[in-house]
């Protein structure tokens, strides 16, 4: 199974003993504050879907000081199965990389049978999460573990985004952003590894490298791996973004691109593109690019027809081999800056 991105935990007799609309004196659970702390260390996002009084929930939850850990908390009277979708549309994953953690059969059920790659763990069992494979990445990063603050600076961005009045582009220009791209250091080489792994829309291939490749592509005479990095007035989005470029004799071969999906609505999907474009031009080449076709890139192959490639090679098992011989190579958008 898939490393799990989020848990979504239920509040009464789950994260507390007891039902706070009975009792407004409910206890944590033993150990359940350590445990919540270190799956937010781990870089996995934590929400809520419970049916009880918003207002006095949260209230309860800042007065435990956990209030801060949980993206997008649905607190009211819907079906579990209508919070836990509107949770996975706010943060744009896919169902299977979630966990719902309730104490309840029925409600573990509910979602079980309308969402039924979705995880469902008693909570009874919550005093063994953090031994659960699939809450145990091989890697820690320095981006892992500001991924929540990350989501929560983007939630500041799409509030001022929903009270903006104007065209988008002239909204963009107030965020300052900078797009930086550099060759892969050592450091950067557990987040490649971890973006290979959990980045899927934006994905050319789905291909995935261990460390130890990445590391050799890293320093090979014949290869180039980038990493990028947005950042705006609110903070760094953290490393989004990698690339691997097979250098040929006449040809630049792109074997890897991807593109988180947070930065989707941003309009820079297609910058690291373009810059691996216009560095193959000034080599004095032509620049080809490997494409596998899954059921959730389609985004992807609309990027590289956007940028003006070619298919060149189509097999049976989806994979294309897409060309451009790089006489237009589209501007970057005047509101982003570039760091190279």
């Amino acid at each position: 199974m898939k490393e799990s991105k989020c848990i979504i935990w239920d509040l009464d007799n789950t994260i507390w003993d007891g039902v706070l609309l009975e009792d407004k004196n409910v206890k944590l659970k033993d150990n359940i504050s350590e445990i919540i702390k270190e799956i937010d260390k781990r870089g996995i996002l934590q929400s809520i879907a419970s049916k009880n009084n918003h207002e006095d929930a949260i209230k309860k939850l800042e007065e435990f000081g956990l209030d801060q850990y949980f993206l997008y908390p649905e607190i009211n009277w819907n079906a579990k199965s209508l919070s836990v979708k509107n949770i996975k549309e706010n943060i744009n994953i896919g169902f299977d990389t979630l966990i719902f953690i309730d104490d309840q059969p029925f409600e573990r059920d509910e979602v079980n049978s309308e969402l039924e790659t979705v995880e469902c763990i008693d909570a009874l069992e919550y005093k063994t999460l953090l031994e659960n494979p699939r809450l145990n990445p091989k890697f820690i990063t320095s981006d892992s573990e500001k991924r929540r603050k990350m989501y929560m600076d983007d939630i500041k961005r799409k509030v001022e985004e929903e009270e903006y009045q104007g065209p988008e582009e002239s909204f963009l220009k107030t965020l300052d952003m900078v797009f930086k791209i550099k060759p892969a250091g050592s450091e950067d080489l557990k987040r490649a590894l971890e973006l290979t792994e959990r980045t899927h829309q934006l994905n050319s291939t789905g291909v995935t490298f261990s460390y130890e490749e990445l590391d050799e592509f890293r320093t090979s005479d014949t290869h180039r791996l980038y990493v990028c990095e947005l950042t705006d007035k609110y903070g760094s989005y953290g490393k989004i973004g990698l690339a691997l470029v097979e250098l040929q004799e006449n040809v630049n071969h792109m074997k890897l691109l991807l593109m988180s999906c947070r930065v989707m609505s941003r309009g820079v999907g297609s910058l690291l593109l373009y810059h691996i474009m216009n560095e193959t031009k000034q080599d004095g080449k032509t620049l080809t690019a490997d494409f596998l076709r899954t059921d959730r890139n389609k985004i992807m192959y609309v990027t590289y027809k956007f940028a003006n490639f070619k298919e060149i090679e189509r097999s049976d098992d989806g994979h294309i081999v897409f060309e451009n011989d790089l006489t237009f190579i589209p501007p970057n958008p005047e509101y982003i800056k570039m760091e190279l």
